[in-house]
């Protein structure tokens, strides 16, 4: 069964970085996307970074336009774990975060929600001014 444990939330100052961690458990498949996710009060789940990974390697990244040139995700395989390193925080970056994953072939990770079949429970971003 897989499991996904979302860890490094907390809450921050304007312009301040945080790093998120994503320990995934259980995983038998090889190819997948890897995602993180947000979702804010009253408002749609929000794709903010996506990562193909083999298991071995990792590859293209794609990231929603609100974060682009301020967060990065990237995985480390041998410890099954990923991450979103988030720079320069607003406020408009509150909500809960979640890590997700979803087996694949493809050479791009959607950052639909929907297509995700494993998610963690989410770590909490507060970003004040």
């Amino acid at each position: 069964q897989v499991q996904l444990v979302e860890s490094g939330g907390g809450s921050v100052q304007v312009g301040e970085s945080l790093r998120l961690s994503c320990a995934a458990s259980g995983v038998t498949f090889r190819r997948a996307c890897w995602a993180w996710f947000r979702q804010a009060p009253g408002k749609d789940r929000e794709g903010v970074a996506g990562i193909i990974s083999d298991g071995y390697n990792y590859g293209i990244t794609g990231y929603g336009d609100s974060v682009k040139g301020r967060f990065t995700i990237s995985q480390d395989s041998a410890k099954n774990t990923l991450y979103l390193q988030m720079n320069s925080l607003k406020p408009e970056d509150t909500a809960m975060y979640y890590c997700a994953a979803v087996p694949s072939a493809s050479v791009m990770c959607s950052l639909r929600p929907n297509i995700y079949n494993y998610w963690g429970q989410g770590t909490q971003v507060t970003v004040s001014s």
